[in-house]
């Protein structure tokens, strides 16, 4: 049985994968015309890849 700390972990990265997939595949396109906010995600992306390679890093270390 998992720990309620890795299952934390395991859903934010759910979460954390779920948001990247809307900025990457919406928000960016629909903030074409608008250059600060197409930087604005573009950041949000770079933030969004970071937590996810930090959690998984997080949940492997749990799972081992």
């Amino acid at each position: 049985m998992f720990s309620n700390n890795l299952y934390n972990l395991m859903m934010q990265a759910v979460e954390e994968h779920k948001s990247l997939w809307r900025i990457k595949d919406d928000y960016i396109q629909d903030a074409a015309a608008a250059p600060e906010a197409k930087t604005y995600w573009e950041k949000m992306i770079r933030e969004k890849e970071a937590h996810i390679t930090e959690l998984t890093a997080l949940i492997k270390k749990e799972l081992a």
